[in-house]
């Protein structure tokens, strides 16, 4: 694996923590959205994230996989799904968006575990900002071998 893909493994990767990050903030402004139907509510959606793979090296690549004949070039978002958990059903028959019945629906996001998630992206982000600045460090010292 050359040192210059690198940037681009990285490069997925924050494109990836970006969607992930976009997703819970739509969760977190829609947390307290009402429905006056269960098929109307907003449902918390989640991104899902699959592996690029690179094809089988050849022998005199010396690539650090070479035992796997696989490596990874990076991360991709294979889609987003939409929670399949329960709505929160709440007994307001004064509410403007109450159904015959008095009930509203809340969706089914959990504030606190989106801000954990929240966290999480943005930590992973700041890591491959990281291992950008590292890689670029490394390139401009063998560039200066030679001198």
């Amino acid at each position: 694996m050359s040192l210059s893909n690198v940037f681009n493994i990285a490069g997925s990767a924050m494109s990836a923590q970006t969607t992930r990050l976009n997703t819970t903030a739509s969760n977190i402004a829609n947390a307290e959205t009402v429905s006056s139907s269960l098929d109307q509510t907003y449902r918390a959606r989640h991104p899902v994230f699959a592996t690029v793979l690179q094809g089988q090296q050849s022998i005199s690549g010396g690539s650090l996989f070479q035992d796997q004949g696989q490596a990874g070039q990076g991360v991709q978002v294979a889609g987003i799904i939409e929670d399949s958990s329960n709505l929160e059903a709440r007994y307001e028959p004064d509410h403007p968006s109450a159904d015959q019945n008095g009930y509203v629906y809340y969706p089914n996001v959990n504030v606190v575990e989106e801000m954990a998630d929240m966290i999480s992206a943005s930590r992973s982000f700041q890591t491959n900002v990281e291992i950008m600045n590292t890689a670029k460090t490394m390139m401009q010292k063998v560039l200066t071998l030679g001198q």
